[in-house]
């Protein structure tokens, strides 16, 4: 082989070895704007989520929506926003207060004890029932004079709508659905919030004859028609007058009916008459 063609040979060479060269720099520049590329969606992605995640947390839920709602009232009910519930015979000169919370064991309690002498003094005209239902146990609290929603449950809050439901249809059917709530084979636990549910609070009302398969009663729980008088009842239960924090609380004439501890509310028949006698005399 010639010198010549020896030198020939180098500069081919190393004319392929740069074009090599410069073919593997800008595949490696391909790959790092890729990767570049990539993170960038990777960041925009995850600060996407973190933003979506975000809006969402500060998404108001259903119940604190439905704070901004205008109040429907039930029938049967008198006063701003439709929160006065009294019933019973125009003829009874003294009224009863009762102060309840839908999930409250204790209520339960009473009503499964008391309740039947309660409607029988009731339905006898000695007086009339004011109800007043709070919704305390699903953490729901007064702030600077408005309901405040808690994270506690819904259970109280959804089972008041259902009773405004109830008291629509007739106060009978308000009554026989309260007493239903309360029995010892529809009341949950304190820790099973099982009244949030809907479905739930229909099939108790299936055990009282006026709402049993009432599409007008069914479709007032379905589509929260009462959410927002629940709410607005819970607040008049926040704002009582009556000094009353705690349920079931008796209030007769301004005055608490107690059991023989004179603190707490009466929780037998036989204490119950005799607070009852005492406050109807009164």
């Amino acid at each position: 082989m010639s010198k010549r063609n020896s030198q020939a040979a180098k500069t081919a060479a190393r004319e392929r070895l740069r074009i090599e060269r410069e073919r593997e720099a800008k595949r490696a520049k391909i790959k790092r704007q890729l990767i570049v590329a990539g993170s960038i969606v990777g960041v925009l992605a995850i600060a996407g989520g973190i933003s979506y995640a975000v809006v969402q947390g500060n998404k108001p839920s259903q119940w604190e929506a439905v704070l901004d709602q205008k109040v429907v009232a039930p029938a049967n009910t008198s006063g701003e926003n439709g929160t006065t519930v009294v019933i019973g015979k125009s003829t009874a000169k003294k009224t009863l207060k009762l102060y309840e919370d839908p999930r409250c064991p204790i209520c339960a309690s009473f009503e499964q004890t008391v309740g039947s002498t309660v409607k029988k003094d009731y339905d006898e005209g000695k007086y009339k029932i004011q109800f007043i239902g709070g919704t305390f146990l699903d953490g729901d609290t007064d702030k600077d004079g408005k309901l405040e929603i808690g994270s506690r449950g819904e259970g109280s809050k959804n089972a008041m709508s259902a009773l405004g439901a109830a008291l629509n249809v007739s106060p009978e059917a308000f009554l026989e659905y309260k007493e239903a709530l309360y029995s010892a084979k529809y009341h949950p636990e304190e820790s099973d919030d099982k009244l949030k549910g809907d479905d739930y609070l229909i099939e108790v009302g299936d055990s009282v004859d006026a709402l049993k398969n009432n599409k007008k009663f069914q479709d007032a729980v379905k589509n929260g028609t009462y959410d927002a008088w629940a709410l607005a009842m819970s607040q008049t239960f926040n704002t009582n007058k009556d000094d009353v924090n705690g349920t079931p609380s008796l209030v007769m004439d301004g005055k608490k009916l107690t059991g023989a501890d004179g603190q707490n509310a009466p929780m037998t028949v036989a204490d119950f008459n005799t607070a009852i006698e005492a406050a109807l005399k009164g």
